[in-house]
């Protein structure tokens, strides 16, 4: 590869007319201010050692609760040791797909399997292993149904907001209109739904779980749009997939989702893997890579890249995507969390978050003034109305080293785990108890 050349001021200033803003600050704006630094501060001069050191202690800044109460797209699940530890192999860490990628039948291998695990995650006949995030995913996933001169596409409410965002950004570079379909008490509107649905609708999508922790009735739901010819699109959770319906069986055409609960840490928020799959119907157009298994000139089991979607690949007018990484390496810990944990251990651990989460909320309920803000079914999360300022309770949970829920416009949006303890569940209702009483 070719050395990089940073751009001179004067072609910094072409780039940034081009996309439409003054200044990079402007161009970061969506970035809060308390996240954005202008440098380390670092004194020059400084040996390793003092700057290896100085490093360290602003590490030290960060906070981690040994307790967890959160979720909202990011998760903090039981991972079997033996997922770091083959994760964690040199020849595994260091290695990249090479442009001619069938002399490198390992990396190809892991890639295949993790593909076949995911469609039998989801029910669906084809996956890819190349989708940043779980947001990503859903945003391509419009992409796939673009078609038939159809420009419309439909959005749950209840979907995670930053997927509601992601999708809007992709959906204005592309001149699609993207329409938000409402809620009624924390699930998707089916009658508001119907309404929406017309000759130029592509493609819905819907989370399962939504943002509110909710089970949506997709099946009812992806009926309504296959009546109007239009494509369905399941968010999953792939840990609930483990007890609930898969995509396939609830009639979605694409199944994507966030990977991170399959063997990946919250690692502060990255690097987090975006699964994606489809039925056999829009195979072609899936972004990414597709791996795909043959047999070599002498009989043996061989791997290749069967479909390769990317403006680098194919002519820049027919590519449907310009992604560049396949998240290899996210793939192969997610493909281990798989094989390690099984049907049977990953049915046990959706069903231990279940049954957890509603002791949770049963216990938080017998609190004076605390309800669950929707009814229905939930998986591992839900929202509760509180008597008192969310942010007075959080902050006492946080001087006991427990991370409370996510404050939400209801209340609070809380997660449970398989990793939390009935203690620990104890320890926060005697907390919300003594806060709400005060």
């Amino acid at each position: 590869m070719g050395r990089y050349i940073p751009a001179a001021p004067a072609e910094q200033r072409q780039l940034l007319e081009a996309v439409g803003v003054a200044s990079f600050d402007e161009l970061f704006a969506v970035i809060p201010k308390e996240l954005r630094i202008g440098g380390l501060c670092i004194e020059p001069g400084k040996s390793e050692l003092e700057v290896s050191a100085l490093l360290r202690g602003m590490a030290d800044k960060n906070r981690v609760f040994p307790v967890i109460f959160r979720g909202a797209g990011a998760y903090h699940h039981f991972i079997p040791p033996i997922v770091r530890s083959v994760a964690g192999k040199e020849e595994f860490v260091t290695s990249y797909t090479p442009y001619q990628a069938e002399i490198s039948q390992g990396l190809l291998q892991l890639i295949f399997e993790y593909q076949t695990m995911i469609c039998e995650l989801t029910g669906m006949d084809l996956s890819n292993a190349s989708v940043y995030d779980g947001a990503s995913a859903a945003a391509e996933a419009v992409t796939m149904c673009r078609e038939r001169g159809r420009s419309k596409a439909l959005i749950a409410a209840s979907s995670h907001p930053m997927v509601i965002r992601t999708m809007r950004t992709y959906c204005e570079s592309a001149d699609t209109e993207l329409v938000v379909v409402p809620e009624r008490e924390g699930r998707t509107d089916a009658e508001a739904l119907a309404a929406l649905l017309d000759g130029g609708v592509a493609c819905l999508y819907v989370q399962q779980l939504n943002f509110h922790g909710l089970i949506e009735d997709a099946d009812a739901l992806f009926a309504q749009v296959h009546a109007a010819d239009a494509r369905a699109i399941l968010g999953v959770n792939p840990i609930a997939a483990g007890l609930l319906k898969s995509a396939g069986a609830c009639g979605a055409d694409i199944a994507v989702g966030e990977g991170q609960p399959l063997g990946m840490p919250l690692a502060f928020g990255g690097p987090y893997l975006g699964f994606m799959a489809c039925t056999k119907a829009l195979m072609r157009r899936i972004p990414g890579r597709v791996v795909g298994e043959t047999l070599d000139a002498e009989g043996r089991r061989a791997f290749v890249l069967t479909l390769q979607a990317r403006e680098q690949h194919i002519r820049r007018e027919k590519a449907s995507s310009n992604i560049c990484s396949n998240q290899a390496h996210c793939a192969l810990t997610a493909g281990a969390y798989l094989t390690a944990m099984g049907p049977d251990g990953l049915r046990q651990a959706a069903s231990l978050c279940y049954a957890k989460a509603h002791y949770l909320a049963q216990r938080l309920c017998e609190i004076e003034g605390v309800a669950l803000a929707h009814p229905g079914d939930f998986f591992h999360e839900f929202v509760t109305t509180l008597p008192c300022p969310p942010e007075a309770l959080l902050d006492r949970l946080a001087q006991q080293g427990v991370l409370g829920g996510l404050p939400v416009q209801q209340g609070i949006l809380w997660c449970c785990t398989e990793l939390n303890t009935r203690e620990q569940i104890d320890e926060l209702v005697n907390t919300v108890r003594e806060v709400c009483g005060a």
